[in-house]
């Protein structure tokens, strides 16, 4: 048996987690292999609406595994509000979901720097959800960090030695945290790791290998979009782990050759939050109308998502890193009202044209080199089969799958679970 994977292929938001729930019935086991909560999966279904942070999106299905693995990192604080509020709608967690021992542990400690780093950048600031993210991988890297694993041994010394450290930093950038209030956060997290200590904690990686072994089939998923990737995404401003498909090896221990289908994810136009380039950004009637028809609000902070058309030149460089399989399109409904629609097919960068995403995209002007298409004015939100696409729609379909050279087998046309139409 091989794992499948399932990420983003723009900067996030594409509507991974109604995928994985859609997919989740074929699966065994769904596994998230990196980020943290500042990652928010919204599912819609019978009627209700859910929004998770750190748990797999295949958490509401019966019989299935879920694992979070050694590449997400944990804040335990949001981590019980988060399972506390599932468990009161009736999800059974502590039967379905495992913890790696390797995943790292976002410290109250790790949120201040957060803070105290973005208010030092200024004007150059990345736009971070504060949540802790970026400080605890550069203590995952600097080798200083703290695990889910070390509960269960000599905690309260290694984490006083990391809490010491990060105070000395607070202190050097001029932004030491009142005494009280550290003491009511570490007090609140410390009772949060107690909750936390309830669940099964696992070896992931043999937990991972020795259900493939067995038979039993694997989807992992990842968090964030390729375009936010630390190494190929617009750095800086990107997340700290690698969110492409590569990042499934590192954060769940699985060895490349054991990767089978990548399913990659995509919206019919293009969404980013923060800060960062994003070359198809529009700052007119339309984007706004994007915006709103989109509800493009993020579901984690509630931050207004800055809208565009499609960039197929930074699709195209996506699928490339992760060597996708099968393209899935969301949101396809929000463009039902243009009477045209665009595409950028290339960038013009001091006047040359290039079909490759710049190394310095933050520091270069780029210039979309669009396509218009005719756009398909028809209210699809009912449809249930490929046969009753307009034709204007079959033929973006078909413009998008000849540009990007990848079948696009799944399209959403809708939040619910039930929109969502899989493509002969």
């Amino acid at each position: 048996m091989k794992v499948d994977v399932l990420l983003g292929l723009q900067w996030g938001d594409e509507g991974k987690g109604k995928v994985v729930d859609v997919l989740t019935p074929r699966y065994d086991t769904v596994a998230r292999f990196q980020g943290g909560p500042n990652a928010g999966h919204t599912l819609e279904f019978d009627g209700k609406k859910y929004v998770l942070r750190s748990i797999p999106s295949g958490i509401f299905q019966q019989g299935q595994t879920n694992i979070i693995g050694n590449g997400v990192v944990l804040d335990p604080v949001l981590f019980r509000e988060e399972a506390e509020a599932l468990e009161a709608s009736g999800t059974d967690l502590k039967e379905r979901l495992k913890i790696s021992r390797k995943a790292h542990l976002i410290l109250p400690t790790h949120r201040l720097l957060d803070a105290a780093s973005e208010r030092a950048k200024g004007g150059a600031k990345i736009g971070t959800t504060g949540k802790g993210i970026g400080p605890t991988y550069t203590d995952k890297t600097a080798r200083n960090g703290l695990r889910v694993g070390d509960m269960e041994h000599d905690f309260d010394k290694k984490y006083a030695v990391a809490r010491d450290l990060h105070l000395r930093r607070l202190e050097a950038m001029g932004a030491t945290p009142d005494p009280e209030e550290l003491a009511r956060l570490e007090k609140t997290w410390f009772e949060a790791l107690e909750y936390l200590r309830r669940f099964e904690i696992v070896n992931s990686e043999y937990l991972v290998n020795n259900l493939l072994a067995n038979g039993k089939s694997v989807l992992c998923e990842g968090a964030q979009g390729t375009m936010l990737d630390v190494d190929f995404g617009s750095y800086p401003f990107v997340t700290s782990s690698n969110t492409v498909c590569a990042g499934a090896c590192t954060g769940l221990g699985v060895a490349p050759n054991k990767i089978g289908r990548v399913y990659g994810i995509f919206k019919a136009y293009c969404t980013r939050v923060g800060a960062g380039p994003f070359p198809t950004e529009l700052f007119d009637a339309t984007g706004k109308e994007i915006r709103d028809r989109g509800h493009e609000y993020g579901a984690v902070t509630g931050r207004e998502r800055r809208c565009g058309w499609i960039d197929l030149v930074a699709l195209k460089y996506a699928i490339m890193l992760n060597g996708v399989t099968h393209l899935i399109m969301m949101k396809s409904d929000v463009l039902d009202t243009f009477p045209e629609i665009k595409a950028c097919t290339a960038y013009e960068i001091d006047g040359k044209e290039s079909s490759e995403f710049p190394f310095n995209a933050a520091e270069v002007n780029i210039k979309p080199v669009y396509k218009t298409l005719p756009g398909w004015q028809t209210d699809m939100t009912g449809i249930t089969s490929e046969r009753q696409f307009p034709k204007e729609f079959s033929d973006y379909i078909a413009f998008l799958e000849k540009e990007l050279a990848t079948p696009i087998t799944i399209v959403s046309v809708g939040p619910d679970r039930t929109q969502t139409i899989e493509r002969d």
